[in-house]
């Protein structure tokens, strides 16, 4: 394999170019975890590996229990698979909470402030209540647990690290908070080496290929873990040595090379699910995508597996409008290709999209 086919085998890994998954629960399941902290974002990463998902059929889908939001790793917001929930977070959520044990100590979240709220947390979400994360707040406030400065954020994403929490469906334009165990159907527990076995699995067949370090990156584990991970897959893998380093994928995949281009929301796995992003974003584009590297990543323009610019979504109120900027102009191809892009962002809007281009 050619390092520059590593694009072209990523866009066909992560179902972007062949878009044919027929459901919500089967595109979030297929990648494992999909980075959600954008939520509206992250409802068009999942709809556009499909050929006709609506933002209401993804929607459905939570509301349905077949992919929920939570924190599952490396302290970021994911949209996982429902019946892969219990095991993906007992496997990975602790890491990030150790990690994050400094923080709760300045903000004074003690043994004795978390124990209380989880009382009052459990009490009012009992019997599948479903409550916003205002709501949930305004509660601890009256009880004496104050939620300023982040606190509350901290409390809700510490129990939902810990599995007792989850969110449920949105109210309007508001999240909403749920108990996992009331929310969620059961599922058969899986032991340390079977949960890493199925994440190093689901990670190399839907982002390879990629190396070690993306793995471990991407999922926040040890590279001592991944390393078990792949010696846990074995054979189901194949690696390629490209430019000195290994990278695992699917074995016998066939990469087209047709030519392609696509508006990938921000934080989409495509540029999120990898520590080295250097073979689809050019060094001199990072700042465009990651301003000032402060871990907000912009929407990007990708045409043939390369990132080329970036967009912007105006709501109106009756309409969206999307503001193309490419680092360099546009051929002719790409042009058109972009109008068949909004007609897909279209579809799934439900609502007309007008496209504009920076002069």
């Amino acid at each position: 394999m050619d390092p520059s086919a590593i694009p072209a085998f990523r866009l066909q890994s992560q179902h972007i170019k062949q878009a044919d998954f027929t459901s919500a629960e089967k595109v979030v399941s297929w990648m494992g975890a999909m980075q959600a902290q954008d939520y509206a974002g992250a409802l068009w990463s999942i709809a556009l590996r499909t050929p006709d998902l609506t933002k209401a059929d993804v929607e459905q889908a939570i509301i349905d229990r077949k992919i929920v939001r939570t924190w599952p790793m490396r302290g970021t917001l994911h949209f996982i698979a429902a019946k892969d929930a219990r095991w993906m977070v007992q496997l990975l959520a602790p890491r990030a909470t150790a990690a994050a044990a400094s923080r709760r100590r300045a903000l004074e979240l003690t043994d004795a402030v978390l124990e209380k709220s989880k009382r009052l947390l459990e009490t009012a979400l009992t019997g599948e209540v479903a409550l916003s994360r205002q709501t949930l707040c305004d509660l601890l406030d009256t009880h004496g647990i104050a939620t300023a400065g982040q606190r509350g954020i901290h409390i809700l994403r510490y129990f939902s690290e810990q599995g007792m929490l989850c969110f449920g469906p949105h109210e309007g334009k508001q999240p909403t908070f749920v108990l996992m165990d009331e929310w969620l159907s059961r599922t058969p527990e899986k032991s340390r080496e079977e949960a890493l076995f199925e994440l190093t699995r689901r990670y190399f067949t839907s982002h390879g290929p990629a190396t070690l370090q993306d793995f471990a990156g991407w999922a926040n584990i040890t590279l001592t873990d991944a390393r078990r991970g792949l010696m846990l897959v074995g054979d189901t893998l194949q690696q390629t040595e490209l430019n000195q380093k290994i990278y695992w994928h699917s074995p016998n995949f066939n990469v087209s090379q047709r030519p392609s281009l696509f508006l990938l929301p921000g934080f989409d796995e495509y540029i999120l699910g990898y520590k080295d992003r250097s073979a689809v974003l050019a060094s001199e584009y990072v700042n465009r995508i990651i301003p000032g590297g402060n871990g907000v990543f912009q929407a990007t323009i990708v045409s043939n597996g390369q990132v080329i610019g970036i967009w912007k979504r105006a709501t109106k109120a009756k309409s969206t409008r999307i503001h193309l900027e490419p680092f360099s102009a546009l051929s002719e191809t790409e042009k058109k290709a972009t109008v068949q892009q909004a007609k897909r962002y279209e579809m799934f809007l439900q609502s007309p999209v007008e496209i504009t281009y920076a002069k």
